[in-house]
């Protein structure tokens, strides 16, 4: 993987507020990400997992505390360079051009929807890209135009595209969006075979769904009104109470076979 700095700590969010218009969208955040760690980050719809995680792509600036992201503190560096050492998966993702899945791998190299003029991937590059799509088992579709796939195999191919440009922190935003059953099972066991892929690799997936959480999460923070919760290993988080609490709903948690499930009390 590559990385900008030698500390433990790839992400760092210190006592952060987030204010827009007047508004508080965050409140008072502080949250560690270490490496290797795969966190999940829940909470309800409007609590703030999309803002908090802008910052955690070094999309957006805070408004008051720190954000230290792969040991770079947002403010005092090139932010769109630092964004190249940062995957993204975004189901949303936008495509103008009917693309190859193989070919939109390869733009996880230049961070862009597509080929920026006068660039062209080496033959090494090409290699990694297939190496990459046989690993989100994707092999039978590389040379698929984007507008065939089905939601399912786009976010394998946008898991692929994000690893390559060989990150060190992987966000993975609300993934499973749109999938049926099988579809979802499938991702989140792609997600789970890129994490022990890639042993140094860290990642935070956004959900409001515990249904969603792939075997592999080690560490979840709840969000509810901008503020954090709760923060820490997944199985102390992961609570029925401190789900109701996050959520404003009585919710019963169970566990079983690495996977939670959410029902109402």
């Amino acid at each position: 993987m590559n990385s900008t700095t030698d500390t433990p700590h790839v992400l760092s969010i210190d006592h952060v507020d987030l204010v827009r218009n007047g508004r508080a969208l965050l409140d008072d955040v502080s949250l560690t990400v270490r490496r290797g760690e795969h966190w999940v980050l829940l909470g309800a719809n409007g609590a703030g997992k999309s803002t908090l995680l802008g910052l955690c792509g070094a999309l957006t600036h805070p408004t008051r505390g720190t954000v230290e992201v792969l040991g770079k503190r947002l403010g005092r560096v090139d932010m769109r360079e630092l964004r190249t050492h940062i995957g993204h998966v975004n189901p949303r993702h936008r495509l103008d051009v009917p693309l190859t899945v193989r070919d939109v791998v390869l733009t996880g190299l230049t961070n862009t929807p597509e080929f920026p003029p006068r660039w062209a991937p080496t033959e090494q590059q090409r290699e990694r890209a297939d190496e990459l799509v046989a690993a989100l088992g994707m092999t039978r579709h590389a040379d698929s135009v984007w507008p065939t796939l089905s939601q399912g195999e786009r976010g394998r191919a946008l898991i692929a595209r994000a690893l390559m440009g060989e990150p060190s922190l992987l966000l993975l935003d609300e993934p499973a969006t749109g999938l049926d059953l099988a579809a979802r099972e499938i991702l989140l066991s792609a997600v789970d075979g890129a994490r022990l892929a890639h042993p140094e690799l860290s990642s935070i997936l956004v959900t409001h769904h515990l249904e969603e959480i792939p075997t592999s999460t080690t560490h979840a923070v709840l969000i509810r009104d901008g503020r954090l919760t709760a923060a820490g290993p997944v199985q102390e988080v992961l609570t029925t109470e401190r789900i109701s609490a996050a959520f404003d709903h009585p919710i019963t948690i169970t566990r079983g076979n690495g996977r939670w499930t959410a029902q109402s009390s």
